[in-house]
């Protein structure tokens, strides 16, 4: 019971002095007409509109604190605010740019969020644990230094789920975010609350994070645009997560944006800056040029889910797009990408997820969590018998495998996985890219569009899709390619008795259940369906030019085909 009283009272503190930061706004929470140009800008169209002093910080930054407040109210995508601090920082850049008619840095006047993991000097860095609210941050992480140097005005932080193990976005402290396109659908995790305010043109730009998908999944989700680059060439320094020390899957950081120029912007920001604990690779933005000719893999199966219809038309219409522009595209095979599930499962459950849940304290524990949890609290013997009912019984030795790694093991045994990391790396290296010797690889973001909220209680294993770069540490840009469309993507005789089928069990609730299953493309017809592009591991600056490439080929870029700043407006409007 005390628990109970105590958990609640910080929620309600803390949802209170939310409120009451929002209140600062002031005005409607509709943007007035004279608000839009800014919000279908881009960060370097921002920029540009500065310098040629047409626009002002304080101008731009009322925009965007019109639309985060409504962001706010349709998907719950915020936790702190600080409208007060921007606006005293939007009013010293504009007055340095009236004093010497220059701007401070290449993101001058630009509104950006932060993930919630990230440290802000004067609020607090709670990640959605109640044990952690109410005790402010004192210092800026890196990377907020970085941008605050850099000119950018600095106004929200974003939710994100309890633990940031989970590709829903909910936690006791803050609530659940929802998808701006369909409250139905989570905006994914764990930079969920990023995705959602993105899309809703309530941020110019954004900082997230990425160690199973948290980047990519988000951004396929909400219709946006993302980047995971490769470990090491951004600073981690003051951000806060439930499993310091944990390097089995190195955690990176990432630009979320409305346009592949604005991530190269982010980028060129942040690549080699050593920051505090120089924990990056002194390794600077590069200028790559891309050949005219490129050659990409695709695929539409990892093995593991095959990827629903709407998911693989958009692969299929992206390669088709690119043939046409010229380049090579060949169908090629994955070297058992299962194993690599098996891999992250081993490494991430090797504590058996007690540091991670350790944080809860009274907090109740998200249902998404559910599996997560559940292998590493069984007695051994238990988990081997389930897996064998799986496999056996079942028939469904994929998943079983995957289920039986999650368990507490001596350090002995944490060696061998990461061994194991390291001899799959080598094997894609031989059997991906050297065999077939491509420039990047088109792939599902995951085998759904979108996932419905609830579906992580037992279908987190969808992560398979971007786990297997993480494993692998390469470099991913994710890009929006069309929207769910019911009579093109329905799940007909032709896919379900088609290749490329993996887990039964899986498959079963995704997308045959008599009952609700996760996909339909009925009830999210509109919705976004995006592509993973990926590359080699330190072709970061490499993916977002080949990034370039497949956008402008799918149709002269993300606005044209109703993408980018806009796009939910445009969706709203259309009635969609």
């Amino acid at each position: 019971m005390f628990f109970s009283s105590s958990y609640r009272k910080v929620v309600d503190a803390k949802q209170e002095q939310r409120r009451q930061a929002l209140a600062t706004a002031g005005g409607d929470a509709v943007a007035p007409a004279g608000h839009e140009e800014f919000l279908k800008a881009t960060a370097s169209q921002i920029v540009e509109r500065i310098k040629k002093g047409e626009w002002t910080a304080s101008q731009v930054l009322e925009a965007y604190i019109a639309r985060a407040v409504l962001a706010q109210q349709t998907t719950n995508c915020l936790t702190e605010v600080m409208f007060e601090w921007a606006r005293k920082q939007a009013n010293v850049l504009d007055e340095e740019f009236a004093s010497t008619g220059k701007l401070r840095g290449p993101l001058h006047g630009v509104p950006v969020s932060f993930k919630d993991h990230y440290d802000i000097a004067g609020v607090d860095t709670s990640v959605g644990f109640t044990q952690w609210a109410n005790k402010p941050a004192e210092k800026h992480c890196d990377l907020a230094e970085q941008f605050l140097a850099a000119g950018a005005v600095l106004f929200v932080k974003t939710n994100i789920p309890q633990t940031m193990f989970a590709f829903e976005c909910s936690n006791p402290l803050f609530g659940r975010s929802t998808n701006p396109f369909n409250d139905a659908y989570t905006p994914g995790g764990s930079s969920g609350g990023e995705g959602a305010l993105l899309a809703m043109d309530g941020a110019a730009l954004g900082v997230g994070s990425d160690i199973g998908g948290s980047l990519r999944i988000p951004a396929g989700y909400c219709g946006i645009y993302s980047l995971r680059p490769t470990s090491g060439r951004i600073s981690l320094t003051g951000s806060r997560g439930p499993a310091p020390g944990f390097e089995g899957i190195k955690v990176t950081a990432g630009p979320m944006g409305r346009a592949i120029e604005d991530l190269e912007l982010w980028c060129r920001l942040t690549f080699g800056i050593q920051g505090k604990d120089q924990d990056v690779t002194p390794l600077p933005f590069r200028e790559v040029q891309v050949s005219k000719k490129l050659k990409f893999g695709y695929y539409t199966s990892d093995g593991f889910v095959k990827a629903s219809p709407a998911c693989q038309r958009a692969v299929l219409e992206t390669v088709a797009a690119l043939r046409k522009e010229g380049h090579e595209c060949v169908e090629i095979e994955l070297p058992d990408a299962v194993k690599a599930l098996e891999i992250f499962i081993g490494l991430t459950s090797s504590d058996g997820y007690e540091t991670m849940l350790s944080h809860l304290g009274p907090d109740p524990k998200e249902k998404a969590l559910f599996l997560v949890s559940l292998g590493p609290s069984l007695p051994s013997f238990v988990r081997s018998f389930a897996s064998w009912i799986l496999s056996t019984v079942f028939g469904d030795p994929i998943f079983a495998g995957a289920a039986k790694q999650a368990y507490k093991k001596p350090m002995k045994e944490y060696m061998k996985f990461v061994e194991a990391r390291n001899s799959y790396t080598k094997a894609f290296n031989e059997k991906v890219w050297e065999r077939y010797s491509l420039d990047a690889i088109i792939a599902p973001v995951q085998a759904i569009p979108q996932m419905p909220h609830g579906g992580c209680d037992n279908y987190i294993t969808l992560a398979a899709a971007t786990i297997l770069y993480n494993v692998l540490d390469c470099s991913v840009g994710v890009l929006p390619v069309t929207r769910v469309d019911p009579s093109k993507d329905g799940v007909t005789d032709e896919w379900i008795n088609g290749p490329g089928h993996g887990s039964k069990l899986l498959e079963l609730g995704v997308f045959t259940a008599k009952k609700a299953p996760l996909y339909n493309p009925e009830t999210a017809k509109g919705m976004p369906v995006g592509i993973q592009v990926v590359g080699k591991r330190w072709d970061d600056e490499k993916v977002l030019g080949m990034m370039k490439v497949v956008d402008e080929a799918l149709g002269g870029g993300g606005v044209e085909r109703g993408f980018g700043p806009g796009n939910w407006d445009r969706y709203r409007k259309e009635g969609k």
